[in-house]
């Protein structure tokens, strides 16, 4: 294989990250799916870099919807990591790097909440180093998150690969030496592309 530290994201790549979809568990129409969605997924790109605290966020959101909606809103922020759907392939091929000895990271944007949540993932537990962008104030695609890995791990830039379902983060990491592919659902390219 070509290299030795293959990092992954997590939404949309370990996970499937479907905010509507989510957001409908804890409707009851689509009206008010559509009103929770505009709220509170505004500034969720806040939440990401950590510049929003979960709690004061949640509370702001409650305050801006109709009263009627404040609990699915709270519940919603509660709960809403429930329904990330696992994606399949991807847990069978970590388990094929692991059984391989091939150290495996997490590289993923995320609010606090999130972070703190990950714990329960099973499959997180087989990683040898896990970064959330929240607790670091920061997101992809800013390489000071890159470098964090890096340096946190002792890692080479030119000896990983990055697996990320969007091309502005494989870029970020191309610009600083680390190869990557945009993940798209399908193994083959992937196992293709590191040469596995």
């Amino acid at each position: 294989m070509k290299y030795r530290n293959i990092i992954f994201d997590f939404g949309n790549v370990i996970g499937k990250f479907d905010g509507k979809y989510i957001m409908e568990q804890f409707c009851s129409s689509e009206e008010d799916c559509n009103l929770l969605c505009s709220v509170i997924y505004e500034k969720w790109n806040e939440l990401d870099k950590g510049t929003l605290d979960y709690n004061e966020y949640a509370e702001e959101c409650i305050r801006r919807l109709p009263a009627r909606l404040s609990g699915q809103a709270r519940a919603f922020f509660q709960d809403w990591p429930r329904h990330i759907t696992p994606i399949e392939e991807t847990l069978l091929f970590i388990d094929e790097l692991v059984e391989r000895n091939i150290p495996v990271y997490l590289l993923s944007n995320a609010p606090t909440y999130f972070a703190e949540w990950a714990d329960r993932y099973e499959v997180l537990k087989k990683f040898s180093g896990v970064v959330f962008s929240a607790p670091l104030k920061t997101a992809k695609p800013d390489p000071a998150m890159y470098q964090y890995l890096f340096r946190t791990y002792s890692l080479k830039p030119e000896e990983c690969f990055f697996v990320d379902d969007l091309k502005r983060n494989i870029d970020a990491g191309k610009s600083l030496g680390m190869d990557g592919i945009v993940f798209t659902g399908e193994i083959g390219p992937l196992k293709a592309a590191i040469g596995f």
